[in-house]
C-alpha cells in the first residue's frame, strides 16, 4: 500500500465548534484550545479541527480582561461534531437567543453538546439537559437545581458523560473532562500523551466534594453500591462514582460483630464485665543511667532518674 492510499484511508479530523461569548472565561478557553486546537508534534496527525465561534465580531472576555476577535460566526455550529458552549460570569443571565438557537439545532441533528464550569447552565438553559443528568458546580449547585429543576443532578463528580451531553463541574474540570473525551475519540494512548504534554493527571481520583469551601452545605451523594471509576459518573447506570476510603468499623458487617457478644450475655442474662485496668509489666530497670520504672495507674509511666 502507497504513502498516500495510507494518507487518504485515515478517518477526517474531528470537527468542534468552541462557541465564546461576553464575560466567557479565558481559562476554559485556553483548555478547549490547548486540547483540541493545537498541533502536536508526536502525534501523527491531527486529530481535531477545532474552530472559535461567537454571535458578534468582538467579544469582551470575563473581567475585561481583552478583546477577542477574529472568531467566526455561529454558522460553524452546524458543521461541527462536538459543541463547547460557553460558560457564563453570571448563571442569571440568560445568554443571547441566537447561542441558544445554535446549540438546540447542534443537539437535534445529534452534535455532541459539552460544557465547563457554569455552561452548565447554559445547556440548561437552551433546553438539551431535561432528564438528563448534569454536574453543576457546588458553589451554585443549589441554584442551579431550583432554577431547572427538570434536571437530573450529579453534585458529587468532576463531570459526568451521558452520551451526547457531556458537563464539567468546575474551571480545572474542563481538563478531566476534556482528557476524558480524547480516551473516548483518538483513546486512551493519545490522551496519554497529550497529558504528558500537559503535566497534567490522566485522570484525578475523588469528586468536587473535597474542593467545597468549609461551611458551605454541600448536597448529598447517593452510596456508592458496587465500584465505580471515581470522580465521573457512568451514563449507563445513573451511580456516581466516590472515594473508595470510608471510616474503620462503620460498614454493616463490622457492627454485626460488634453487637454479637453483648447479644449473648443479654440472652443469658449477665450483665457485661466491669473494666478492668490493663498494666503493662516491664523488665527490671537498669540501674545505670535513667529508666522507666511502672507506676501504680495504669498506662501512665514517671521517670525515675535514679534507675530505681
Amino acid at each position: 500500500m502507497s504513502h498516500g492510499s495510507s494518507q487518504s484511508d485515515r478517518p477526517p479530523a474531528h470537527r468542534i465548534a468552541v462557541i465564546v461569548d461576553d464575560g466567557s472565561n479565558p481559562f476554559e478557553l485556553g483548555v478547549a484550545t490547548e486540547l483540541f486546537g493545537l498541533r502536536r508534534p508526536e502525534l501523527d496527525r491531527p486529530r481535531y479541527d477545532c474552530t472559535l465561534c461567537a454571535p458578534r465580531p468582538q467579544i469582551h472576555m470575563h473581567g475585561g480582561l481583552f478583546t477577542l476577535s477574529g472568531a467566526t460566526g455561529l454558522d460553524a455550529v452546524s458543521a461541527a461534531g462536538t459543541v463547547i458552549v460557553p460558560n457564563r460570569p453570571d448563571p442569571l443571565v440568560a445568554p443571547p437567543p441566537s447561542v441558544l438557537a445554535a446549540i438546540r439545532a447542534a443537539g437535534d441533528r445529534g452534535a455532541r453538546l459539552v460544557s465547563f464550569c457554569t455552561g452548565t447552565f447554559t445547556l440548561a438553559a437552551a433546553g438539551v439537559l431535561d432528564g438528563r443528568r448534569a454536574t453543576p458546580h457546588w458553589r451554585w449547585a443549589d441554584l442551579f437545581t431550583r432554577r431547572h429543576p427538570e434536571v437530573r443532578p450529579e453534585p458529587g463528580v468532576l463531570f459526568v458523560d451521558d452520551g451526547d451531553v457531556c458537563t464539567a463541574t468546575g474551571s480545572a474540570a474542563a481538563l478531566d473532562l476534556g482528557l476524558h473525551l480524547i480516551r473516548r475519540g483518538p483513546g486512551a494512548e493519545v490522551a496519554n500523551a497529550v497529558s504528558r504534554r500537559l503535566v497534567f493527571a490522566a485522570h484525578r481520583d475523588g469528586g468536587q466534594r473535597q474542593f467545597v469551601q468549609p461551611g458551605h452545605v454541600a448536597p448529598p451523594v447517593p452510596y456508592r453500591t458496587r465500584p465505580y471509576p471515581t470522580g465521573v459518573a457512568d451514563r449507563r447506570t445513573g451511580h456516581a462514582g466516590l472515594p473508595t476510603t470510608r471510616t474503620r468499623g462503620t460498614s454493616p458487617r463490622s457492627r454485626r460483630l460488634r453487637q454479637w457478644p453483648r447479644d449473648r450475655r443479654e440472652s443469658a442474662g449477665r450483665a457485661a464485665p466491669a473494666h478492668r485496668p490493663h498494666t503493662h509489666r516491664l523488665p527490671a530497670p537498669v540501674r545505670a543511667g535513667p529508666a522507666i520504672a511502672r507506676s501504680d495507674q495504669p498506662r501512665r509511666w514517671r521517670l525515675s532518674r535514679d534507675g530505681g
